[in-house]
């Protein structure tokens, strides 16, 4: 597993390639969740689970399950929020304590070009004029939304649409309008993308 450091120092990131066996690494609540999934499901989100575990362990807490609600939320121990994620090889996860950090989620895509037919469906009319082209053709704005959803949903309980959510990548802030409400973004680059979008209690 590799550590990736955040800018902010109460957030956990780890991320991890995906194996055969991970789906083992499930635990009986977590497999009830799971049983209709196919297999390479279940293998991602073992080893989502086995980096959340890992990264709890350096917070003090014993291996717990982490298992999800009917709408797809992570259920995390008392005290804790976290954020979990995959594409198709790699597996990615975040917690942090709920005193220190309110609101947290994370996503992960390769580091490859967004298909074109898809920008217009991501990128809101304002971001189109305020981005190049070779920006728009990564997968930045898309981790980052993504990550917002995470973050805004166990909040609000409502769902994103991309358009939804505007991406200031300079001011490394995401928006959501219809809520009013703001989330701090980190983007991690390498062979991966990463985002991170969360929000400090003294900012909700």
């Amino acid at each position: 597993m590799e550590i990736i450091p955040s800018d902010q120092e109460n957030i956990l990131i780890g991320i991890r390639p995906i194996e055969r066996a991970d789906e083992d690494a499930l635990l009986s609540s977590e497999v009830a969740v799971l049983r209709h999934a196919v297999a390479k499901v279940r293998r991602q989100s073992g080893a989502a689970r086995i980096i959340a575990r890992t990264l709890l362990g350096e917070l003090g807490f014993p291996p717990t399950p982490i298992p999800k609600t009917h709408s797809g939320v992570p259920t995390w121990p008392a005290g804790i929020v976290g954020s979990l994620a995959h594409h198709g090889t790699v597996a990615a996860a975040a917690i942090a304590e709920k005193r220190r950090v309110a609101a947290l989620g994370i996503d992960i895509e390769p580091n490859e070009p967004l298909p074109e037919d898809l920008i217009e469906m991501i990128a809101t009319p304002r971001e189109q004029r305020m981005y190049g082209l070779r920006l728009l053709q990564r997968r930045d704005l898309f981790v980052l939304k993504e990550a917002v959803y995470k973050a805004y949903f166990p909040l609000y309980m409502a769902f994103l649409e991309f358009q939804d959510v505007e991406i200031d990548i300079h001011t490394r802030l995401g928006y959501v309008p219809r809520s009013n409400c703001t989330f701090l973004l980190e983007l991690h680059t390498s062979d991966n993308v990463i985002g991170l979008a969360y929000s400090l209690p003294e900012r909700m």
